[in-house]
């Protein structure tokens, strides 16, 4: 389970938390209900617990909307020192999905249904296929921007920059919405793996809200939130 990650990211953009506060009734992932201080073991435990209820859930769900898709998801926890709370899905060389946390972001989960949502809403950007969409926005982005610098007179250098630039923002483009996506599909996951998708949504309290900027690559916080609460009403 405690695997090295050992590949290029090539995912969505981690989410970062912020040091957790401590609201009433929420109880740490690795916190007993008695209010004792967690242990790594604790931890370790229950991250481990939302992997063996989620997984299969998030599979099943996989195969039913991308029956052509690899939905054999591998979750690994980046264990390299120092490294900040993130998650992020990518692939591996043979087209597997993975998972990726790192062990501040387990440790910084106010609740296992915080983790139980991070994990759902990564594994809905692989099942919503976003990777491949974003790639095929990057090419195109490219490719319009080069074109244009060449048209326009623009030399070799010139070209590159563009294409660099276009690659940003075809990237960038549909960012906000692959977000709301997968949140919407991760908050089914949630649910259906037994876990309160809106509670575990509270970690978008503790984070900065990127707010609506121009090409951002997230949207609200709020919007975020609205998109959970509307979709688990729905269920």
């Amino acid at each position: 389970m405690l695997t090295v990650l050992g590949f290029a990211v090539a995912g969505c953009e981690a989410t970062t938390l912020a040091p957790p506060s401590s609201p009433s009734g929420a109880t740490q992932a690795g916190t007993p209900q008695n209010g004792a201080p967690s242990t790594d073991r604790a931890i370790a435990r229950a991250f481990i617990q939302v992997v063996e209820r989620l997984e299969p859930v998030a599979e099943r769900e996989c195969r039913n909307r991308s029956p052509r898709a690899n939905c054999d998801f591998l979750i690994v926890v980046d264990d390299r020192p120092n490294q900040p709370p993130n998650a992020f899905q990518t692939v591996d060389d043979d087209g597997r999905p993975i998972i990726a946390f790192t062990l501040a972001l387990i440790a910084d989960a106010q609740n296992t249904d915080e983790i139980a949502f991070v994990m759902a809403h990564e594994a809905a950007h692989h099942i919503e296929n976003h990777l491949e969409q974003q790639q095929r926005n990057a090419t195109l982005g490219a490719t319009v921007f080069g074109q244009l610098a060449g048209v326009t007179g623009g030399g070799r250098d010139a070209v590159r920059t563009a294409q660099e630039l276009g690659a940003v923002v075809g990237v960038r483009s549909f960012s906000k919405d692959f977000e709301l996506e997968a949140d919407r599909l991760g908050t089914i996951i949630t649910a259906r793996a037994g876990y309160d998708p809106v509670l575990g949504s509270a970690f978008f309290n503790r984070i900065p809200d990127p707010g609506d900027r121009f090409l951002g690559t997230h949207p609200a916080n709020a919007d975020r939130v609205r998109i959970v609460r509307e979709t688990a009403a729905g269920l």
